[in-house]
């Protein structure tokens, strides 16, 4: 009789674990490579500061607001020397490297000539195309412009970037603030 409990008992536990595998010995999938990347990869970069203070800078000179241009372009200085290229891949390092060191020395200009708007907007034309440079690396997180007009410096013309479709010219303000072109939208 002790043989048939023992046997009953065996072949009772035999049955369940064979119902019910064994969670130590269990196989569970391994976390893929890309599963793993996506979690330690930083996000890119946000241009999100840069673009703001330089959009301030851009909408003071279309209200010949040299005073207001002056402080909206050390924010711009700011925004530079405080963006973080964390996530970025070298190269794109690199070139930020090199339009930080233009744009911030163009802003410092700006900032440092209340009252000279002529030559503020002179540095603003090279800090427009900084600008552009660093939206076509980066992005922008919203749709931007790049207009152009043909009349500034003689007719040489030059390009700024925009939140807007609608010319509202920084070069020219007031005396000519529809004259320009949409020239590229940039997503």
């Amino acid at each position: 009789m002790k043989n048939i409990v023992i046997k009953s008992a065996t072949i009772f536990i035999l049955a369940a674990s064979c119902n019910h595998p064994n969670t130590a010995t269990e196989s569970k999938p391994a976390p893929s490579d890309s599963n793993k990347t996506a979690i330690n990869k930083p996000a890119p970069p946000s241009t999100a500061d840069i673009v703001s203070t330089y959009l301030q800078l851009k909408n003071a000179f279309t209200k010949d607001n040299s005073k207001e241009a002056a402080t909206a372009a050390l924010a711009v200085k700011a925004a530079f020397e405080n963006f973080n290229t964390k996530g970025s891949t070298e190269p794109q390092r690199k070139q930020f490297e090199d339009i930080q060191t233009d744009a911030t020395e163009h802003a410092e200009h700006i900032g440092k000539n209340s009252g000279n708007i002529d030559h503020q907007r002179m540095h603003f034309e090279s800090l427009s195309e900084d600008i552009y440079d660093l939206v076509k690396i980066f992005g922008a997180g919203q749709t931007l412009y790049k207009e152009f007009c043909p009349m500034y410096r003689d007719r040489k013309g030059a390009s700024w970037i925009s939140e807007s479709k609608e010319i509202k010219n920084p070069y020219m303000g007031k005396s000519m603030s529809t004259c320009g072109i949409v020239k590229e939208e940039m997503k």
